[in-house]
Formats: C-alpha cells, sequence, structure tokens
C-alpha cells in the first residue's frame, strides 16, 4: 500500500488542522494507521493509531483531548484532526500503515514495525 500525507499548512496557536492520508495500491481495510511526528533534531514521535475497523483509537498524552484519529467512509482515507494547536505541535507529520493490532502499536510506539510510510506534511504552528 502506498500512503500520501497531506493538509499542512501554517497556523496560529490555539487553531485547528486536518490532516489526511490516503492509500493506493490497496485499501487500508487490514492495516492499523499511525500518526507520528518529526520535529527538527529531535526523535520520530508517535502521536496515535486507529485500528483497521476504525472502532479503537489510542493516543500519546500530550495530544490526548486535542487530536482526533477517524477513518473515511470509504476506508481509504485517515484523519488526523488537530485543534488547539500548540507551537511544540511544529513537525513534520507522517502516516504509516501496520499489518499489527492498533494495540500492539500503541504499546510499542517506535517506528518500526509498519510496511508503508507517507512521505509527510509539514505542519508549523506560531505563537
Amino acid at each position: 500500500v502506498q500512503l500520501q500525507a497531506s493538509g499542512g499548512g501554517l497556523v496560529q496557536a490555539g487553531g485547528s488542522l486536518r490532516l489526511s492520508c490516503a492509500a493506493s495500491g490497496r485499501t487500508f481495510n487490514d492495516y492499523s494507521v499511525g500518526w507520528f511526528r518529526q520535529a527538527p533534531g529531535k526523535e520520530r514521535e508517535f502521536v496515535g493509531i486507529i485500528s483497521w475497523s476504525g472502532r479503537t483509537t489510542y493516543y500519546t498524552d500530550s495530544v490526548k483531548g486535542r487530536f482526533t484519529i477517524s477513518r473515511g467512509n470509504a476506508k481509504n482515507t485517515v484523519y488526523l484532526q488537530m485543534d488547539s494547536l500548540k507551537p511544540e505541535d511544529t513537525a513534520v507529520y507522517y502516516c504509516a500503515a501496520g499489518s499489527e493490532s492498533a494495540f500492539y502499536y500503541y504499546s510499542n510506539p517506535s517506528p518500526g514495525g509498519y510496511v508503508s510510510w507517507g512521505q509527510g506534511t509539514q505542519v508549523t504552528v506560531s505563537s
């Protein structure tokens, strides 16, 4: 499966953005889909993940209550809705598809174990 992330941009603190991760080649139906971010000089950080069914999501503590991951009706797109954005959310955001359960990836939040990655989209939050 090939992934394409989009929707990044420049937003003021307190604002919102919605990122999209579109699948091509095959659908997301059989995959958990995660979001990661990487700020300059920092390691790639787990943000959250959604199960293949769309019924289960997990988030890292720093984004709980502000970010929401969902699947599109056609299930070939996954969204990351980001609200109440903070300057520390500034990073390149990546989506990734994996064949393990969402709980597995939440329990193992490193970037390893995913079968495909999108190219990344820049999110910049100004203060």
